[in-house]
């Protein structure tokens, strides 16, 4: 099988985000999650009572309550809030242990089962993705000691922690700096981060501050739009590929087709791809002992 490799120049459109936000307790990361755009929040923590900016919410009291979760559920939101994913990872254990008792002992997972909750999460996870929905990972953060220094971590159980890490397009730390609210995104010495935005520490709005509303909705959307940035090469296949749009319909004959052939080559595969869906749609075929278009018939 051929590789499909994508050029340097060519562009890869990020349209979601999974982002993952911890912090200890008492911050108000529920509150800033609902600042999403058009979120929805599963609430495995049973705290969405306690933000200030409470939007829409499934109360979860076990895991059947979003097993079956559809794109028809989600189909009026934007955004979908697993709070926090500690929570839903208990939730979850307990499914695994009430469908499979082998798979737990005196209420713990066994070796297996921390194997099932593993993939079933990733899957859950991987379900949420397919909807096209932004996703908000909400965690509390765990504090391990190395010597005198302290390291943050996410309150997380098993090897789910490193699924979440290895899922996270970006992820954030929720502190306290000078008596104010920051959304740290970039990783130090002592604790985990991802910035592909390369934002820098933003201070959080008061939640009685009419900025506040939206605010991590225009956090995703810079993060986004950093992503999504064009170099020069990009923008310059961009342009060819509008180039080929506009023209390929006007193309007619074989003649025609073979004349933009270096062309479409020279452009990379989106160009190609045009050219020979063209081509197919006019019954011709590529000839590769001739290394240009004929007539299907004709064609080795």
């Amino acid at each position: 099988m051929t590789l499909r490799i994508t050029k340097a120049s060519e562009p890869i459109t990020v349209e979601r985000l999974n982002t993952v936000i911890y912090g200890p307790p008492g911050l108000g990361k529920s509150s800033l999650a609902f600042t999403a755009d058009t979120p929805l929040l599963l609430d495995f923590d049973n705290g969405s009572h306690r933000a200030a900016n409470r939007k829409d919410t499934v109360r979860v009291a076990d895991w059947s309550d979003v097993a079956g979760i559809t794109a028809e559920d989600l189909a009026p939101f934007k955004t979908v809030i697993v709070d926090t994913a500690g929570r839903a990872l208990d939730t979850l254990t307990a499914d695994i242990i009430r469908i499979n008792p082998k798979h737990g002992r005196g209420g713990a997972l066994t070796l297996q089962g921390y194997g099932e909750l593993k993939a079933r999460f990733t899957s859950f996870l991987k379900l949420l993705n397919s909807f096209g929905k932004d996703v908000v990972l909400i965690a509390h953060m765990d504090e391990q000691r190395n010597g005198d220094d302290i390291i943050e971590r996410l309150d997380v159980q098993g090897g789910s922690k490193g699924e979440i890490y290895k899922a996270a397009d970006a992820m954030g730390r929720l502190v306290i700096a000078n008596g104010k609210r920051q959304l740290r995104f970039s990783p130090t010495d002592a604790a985990f981060g991802k910035n592909p935005g390369q934002l820098e520490p933003l201070d959080v709005p008061d939640m009685s501050a009419p900025e506040f509303d939206g605010f991590l909705a225009g956090v995703i959307d810079r993060i986004k739009a950093r992503l999504n940035e064009l170099t020069e090469d990009q923008r310059e296949a961009v342009a060819e590929q509008q180039w080929f749009r506009d023209a390929l319909p006007k193309v007619e004959d074989l003649a025609g087709i073979n004349e933009l052939l270096p062309r479409a080559i020279g452009a990379g595969t989106v160009c190609k791809t045009m050219l020979h869906k063209r081509a197919t749609e006019l019954g011709l075929a590529f000839d590769k002992a001739r290394t240009e278009y004929a007539a299907a018939k004709e064609a080795a």
